[in-house]
């Protein structure tokens, strides 16, 4: 802890030098920009937009997971369907986010469905592969026993499959989380009239600097909240019957 605490003020540190050297105009100071988040707060702004951008995350990064998971489980199980299926997991893994979005939006229009369908395409993939190489490494002698205690397909699910699954499960979660959001502020920026990404987006035509890092900084601290708070604790506890390296 103290050593963050250390590397934290080491940043904030490099921050003001560099705002001293840099000027107000490209890189305004710490106070000035916490003064922006506290008023953005008080009017209601940061909250508003917060929840919107925070509602898009959650919406695709859960269908990108789910389709990601069952996808990676039939790939890694199934060579057919590993043969079938690469060819368009190359295919997205390697195709630009902003192509997809241009198209999400010209296909679809300009709606929060396009939206949401845009920024799980392009977390599918990886999801997919990261899952598709935790199914592969299942250890089948846990299968066969299983097979032998004739257990349901729900307490093979529980007990066998998703704790093999689990750091799998969340590597995909913590890239996944770290990708869409960073997606997410694309697709407002491009074409919804609300969220963090849209509110840069203004700032940025109107060269104001500090606005665009107050809502940056205040989104990275929610994110890096449900990181702490969320993802890490989850983590150890679906891990939990792993033996702990010494």
């Amino acid at each position: 802890m103290a050593l963050r605490l250390l590397s934290l003020g080491l940043l904030i540190a490099a921050w003001w030098l560099g705002s001293q050297l840099a000027g107000p105009r490209l890189l305004p100071d710490p106070q000035a920009v916490v003064l922006a988040i506290i008023a953005e707060a008080r009017s209601g702004a940061l909250a508003f937009n917060l929840g919107v951008t925070l509602a898009r995350v959650a919406a695709s990064f859960a269908i990108a997971m789910v389709l990601g998971t069952v996808f990676g489980l039939l790939m890694g199980r199934r060579r057919t369907a590993d043969r079938l299926g690469d060819p368009w997991l190359v295919a997205l893994l390697n195709l630009p986010a902003l192509v997809i979005i241009v198209l999400a939006y010209v296909w679809a229009g300009l709606t929060e469905s396009a939206a949401i369908a845009a920024v799980a395409l392009n977390k599918l993939p990886i999801a997919t592969v990261t899952v598709r190489e935790g199914a592969r490494s299942l250890d089948r002698q846990l299968d066969e026993m299983a097979q032998v205690f004739r257990m349901s397909r729900w307490v093979r699910l529980r007990h066998v499959l998703i704790p093999q699954l689990a750091p799998y499960l969340a590597a995909a979660t913590r890239s996944g989380l770290s990708l869409v959001w960073k997606i997410v502020l694309i697709v407002e920026l491009l074409g919804r009239p609300n969220g963090v990404g849209f509110e840069i987006g203004t700032a940025f035509q109107l060269f104001d600097v500090t606005r665009i890092l107050a809502y940056a900084i205040a989104f990275v601290l929610v994110m890096l909240a449900i990181e702490t708070f969320l993802v890490q604790p989850i983590e150890r506890h679906v891990s939990r019957w792993r033996p702990k390296a010494a």
